[in-house]
């Protein structure tokens, strides 16, 4: 790699070639420079030529001085300045012409202690004699570099003001390219004047202050020329109109905003404060998509559109959803959306399924039949109604987007209780042994709460990983708590699940201490949740006990906010797995004990009589000896003679419910067993190559070849440290197998760093060495 400033310091030593046959070596090289072109850029050719002296007042310490000191130089008899034998000194004569030298009797007296120096040493110049100029310099193939450079006054200027920036391009890269007054202009403002833009819009007067008149009149010019904008006379609001309305060059702008908005976080409020085009019924996404304050009306409308949903029956309210959907899903794919500011349309997705899904009802036939609608799509409904609540930001949406689960999900999972608790009557006490139907795993991994449509996402999280999962439908023990339902799915023998000789008509479930001395007895390791993960060779016997996730606390805790929790609770447990694949558990089971119900706002109250519950939790009760509730009883798993009262549909003992489990309902009774299976090759994403790497000013863009699905996009200054990343936010692949990333301190330019590639975990999959911005320092 040659840069500009090597080819310039090569071309100025080449004027001390000298034939020793017929020559002596020339006392030093004279650069004549009369219009003072290259004065600007002298230090930094001194940090490349340790040789090179200027003319001017004394300042030893800069290798400035006098021509009267410059000849002591020349001679060697100036303490403690020592040249190499083999170095010829260059002398750089500001202001002076190769002619001023030349008329020795009319030569200032400043000069003429140099002037005798024409003819012991050698002079830089064009091969036709002339000073070398930074226009000749760049253009002339002899000599020089043999560009395309425009040679009008307005490039020559800017190419002066650009000169300490040009000597750092690569020669290569600059060839053909058309070098005038816009690559210049561009190249002193930094290299990307569409960053620069975002920058001055951002930052308004700030950006304008934090940069020197020339830099700042540079931009001014790439602007006008580039975008047809003055930043000067038309001043922000005017650009922030032409960013809203991104059409002709604006559309690279508006582009590269949406590809990292937080960054300029101050543009959304610039745009808030221009004035909008007229709005009609015609208008949409695409052609108002760039103003937040459409988006704003649109947010607007859609809160009202929604707080009617609430006098609507609920097949009228499902259909009316389904129709927002259709006006509303466009506004995802904005800024703004990204932005936190369209909170109500990334919601209206996940209530556009919930109301699809709970159109049909799972309130019919057979207890099979209920569970086979439920796994083919009922789970769906109760997967939205999550994923809606995660996006709530604040109280209002919060009221809204509950109002509208309530219109569409409480009367569907209403019937489909009522209706299971009917047959279940029809049914004998059911008993479920997890691990009575299949050969006993290596490992079991037992998670607290694991919903039936939490346990899809999980699958689909490992299958991400490349582990083949397999899926097996599971009956809850009754009452669907952890004191029922846990010692069900452990593997235990029966005779060790209850409490020895436990007290007729008491509630006896195993303690902590009892539970895991039974595990024990029946030859199974514990591994705490903090425990290192050992290998199944260093186990005797090779079984494994092993509890994460807190989905079941995080739920009695929180309450609805358990959706915003849910994807981080589950990648935890996914990393669990993924850890114990890689430490050598080839074969894995994930039990739990029970689901649940979760309905923002509160369940529906029941009163039961203290007069009929011994204790009372959110869904059942014990009841007392000799005494009978008006609804539904039932056995308790472990014991025959002891019974429960249960809460009628998805009614609660306890007022204000949002999170709770203990009765008859789908979401809380029918769970999912999954059995994963992999080795350590499994957890390991296959070979990528990253093909393709370009850079345009601080963003980089990357192709992928091969096996990218998952992947993401990051760029770190330490590999293996997520904390060292630089940019604004790491992207994941798209389908063609690119992604473009934006680099945050535009400081960094030019510094080594590394491009890696990480999966759905964050683990290190692919890496490349890179220079920030393409060019190094």
């Amino acid at each position: 790699m040659v840069l500009v400033i090597n080819k310039l310091s090569r071309s100025i030593l080449s004027a001390s070639v000298f034939n020793p046959e017929v020559q002596v070596a020339p006392a030093c090289i004279l650069w004549p420079d009369h219009d003072r072109q290259w004065e600007a850029v002298i230090p930094l050719l001194q940090a490349e030529l340790s040789e090179l002296f200027v003319l001017g007042d004394y300042a030893p310490e800069k290798q400035i001085g006098p021509a009267i000191w410059l000849r002591c130089v020349i001679a060697g008899q100036i303490e403690g300045i020592n040249l190499p034998a083999d170095r010829t000194p260059i002398i750089y004569l500001p202001g002076v012409s190769r002619q001023d030298l030349r008329a020795v009797e009319a030569c200032p007296d400043r000069l003429k202690p140099l002037a005798e120096l024409q003819y012991r040493g050698t002079i830089w110049s064009q091969i036709n004699a002339k000073d070398w100029t930074i226009l000749a310099f760049l253009k002339s193939d002899q000599g020089g570099l043999g560009l395309d450079v425009a040679q009008d006054n307005a490039t020559k200027n800017a190419m002066q003001l650009a000169l300490h920036r040009l000597l750092d391009e690569e020669i290569t890269l600059l060839r053909g390219k058309r070098l005038d007054k816009n690559f210049f202009n561009t190249l002193l403002t930094g290299g990307d004047p569409v960053r620069d833009l975002l920058q001055w819009l951002d930052q308004g007067d700030r950006f304008k202050d934090n940069r020197e008149v020339n830099e700042w009149q540079a931009f001014a010019d790439v602007c006008k020329t580039q975008f047809a904008f003055d930043p000067e006379n038309d001043g922000q609001l005017v650009g922030g109109a032409k960013l809203a309305g991104h059409d002709g060059p604006w559309k690279a702008v508006w582009d590269r905003y949406c590809e990292a908005p937080k960054r300029y976080p101050q543009i959304s409020s610039l745009l808030r404060k221009c004035q909008t085009p007229a709005f009609d019924l015609f208008t949409n996404a695409e052609t108002a998509g760039g103003w937040p304050q459409w988006n704003d009306e649109q947010e607007a409308s859609l809160r009202n559109d929604l707080l009617a949903l609430g006098k609507l029956p609920s097949h009228e309210a499902r259909n009316k959803i389904i129709e927002l959907e259709k006006i509303h899903a466009d506004r995802r794919e904005l800024v703004w959306a990204e932005l936190g500011e369209a909170p109500l349309a990334r919601a209206l997705e996940s209530l556009a399924l919930l109301a699809e899904t709970t159109r049909q009802s799972l309130a019919a036939g057979t207890l099979a039949d209920m569970a086979a609608g439920y796994r083919s799509q009922g789970w769906q409904a109760d997967d939205a109604l999550l994923s809606a609540l995660a996006q709530v930001e604040n109280e209002q949406d919060l009221a809204i987007i509950s109002s509208t689960i309530r219109s569409l999900y409480l009367p569907w999972a209403e019937e489909s209780a009522c209706y299971l608790q009917e047959i279940w009557k029809n049914y004998p006490p059911m008993k479920v042994h997890g691990l009575d139907s299949g050969p006993t795993p290596d490992c079991v991994v037992f998670v607290d709460g694991l919903r039936f449509d939490c346990a899809r996402r999980l699958m689909s999280l490992l299958e991400q990983q490349g582990l083949t999962v397999d899926a097996v439908e599971r009956w809850a023990a009754l009452p669907s708590v952890t004191g029922t339902g846990k010692p069900a799915v452990a593997p235990l023998i029966r005779e060790n699940v209850i409490a020895e000789e436990p007290e007729p008509y008491n509630f006896a479930p195993l303690t902590p201490h009892q539970f895991k001395k039974s595990l024990n007895n029946n030859g199974w390791n514990i591994l705490g949740k903090k425990e290192v993960v050992p290998a199944p060779d260093s186990l005797d016997p090779a079984r494994l006990w092993v509890e994460c996730g807190d989905l079941d606390h995080e739920g009695h805790d929180r309450g609805w906010k358990l959706a915003r929790q849910m994807d981080l609770l589950l990648r935890e447990i996914q990393e669990r797995i993924t850890v114990l694949v890689e430490a050598g558990w080839s074969k894995i089971r994930i039990v739990t004990d029970h689901g649940w119900l979760l309905l923002p706002g509160g369940l529906p109250k029941t009163d039961l009589p203290s007069s009929v519950a011994e204790t009372k939790w959110g869904r059942c009760a014990v009841i007392k000896p000799g005494a009978s509730s008006s609804g539904l009883e039932i056995p308790w798993h472990w014991n025959p003679n002891q019974h429960f009262a249960l809460a009628d549909g998805i009614s609660c003992f306890r007022n204000g419910e949002e999170y709770t489990h203990g009765g008859i309902s789908l979401q809380e009774c029918l769970t999912l067993e999954l059995t994963v299976t992999g080795n350590q090759e499994s957890c390991s994403s296959s070979v990528v190559s990253i093909t393709d790497v370009v850079w345009k000013g601080l963003r980089c863009t990357i192709a992928v070849a091969d096996n990218f699905a998952g992947l993401s996009l990051d760029i770190r200054m330490q590999p293996g440290n997520p904390d060292s990343s630089v940019v604004v936010g790491v992207k994941t692949l798209k389908e063609n197998g690119t992604a473009s990333v934006v680099v945050e301190d535009e400081e960094l330019e030019g510094s080594a760093a590394t491009l890696v590639l990480i999966d759905g975990n964050g683990k290190l999959v692919a890496q490349a060495a890179t220079v920030i911005g393409g060019g190094g320092k």
